[in-house]
């Protein structure tokens, strides 16, 4: 899966901010602790090198929602994002979800990346805060437990 490279990830920590911020452009420091605390954002690393970030949280409280996984543009289409998805659903998996989300606005390539791994389109939503035109946030969901077709 990622011809012979070594990858790895470890949970963030507070004094993390200036290299997850690199990364992340859309969580504030305070949001970003606040993510550390719960420990729903890691660091992953090629080598011993940092080369992206994958923070989540719970949508209504009840299930896994991936809300950003980032990787350096030097770091893309290496393996290490499949692995590491692979990584948060086992994770996920092992604390007792039975299924987790994404999104992704439909003029990105994300989707056909979270297709690829067994998601499925649930919905879609406008997102219009930045005036009309904003493309609209596919949703997509995959059962982590294979008996399961639901939570």
């Amino acid at each position: 899966m990622n011809s012979g490279q070594h990858y790895s990830l470890r949970p963030a920590s507070p004094e993390d901010w200036s290299l997850w911020s690199r990364f992340d452009h859309h969580l504030s420091q305070s949001g970003f602790e606040k993510k550390v605390q719960e420990k729903m954002a890691w660091i992953l690393y090629i080598e011993d090198i940092p080369a992206g970030v994958l923070r989540w949280g719970l949508f209504w409280d009840l299930i896994p929602f991936l809300n950003l996984l980032h990787l350096g543009e030097a770091y893309r289409k290496q393996g290490l994002g499949r692995w590491a998805m692979h990584c948060w659903e086992e994770e996920m998996t092992r604390q007792g979800y039975a299924q987790v989300m994404v999104s992704t606005q439909v003029n990105e390539e994300g989707q056909h990346f979270y297709r690829k791994l067994g998601y499925r389109d649930i919905g879609a939503i406008t997102m219009d805060f930045s005036g009309p035109g904003e493309p609209l946030e596919m949703f997509l969901a995959k059962n982590l437990r294979k008996e399961s077709n639901t939570q």
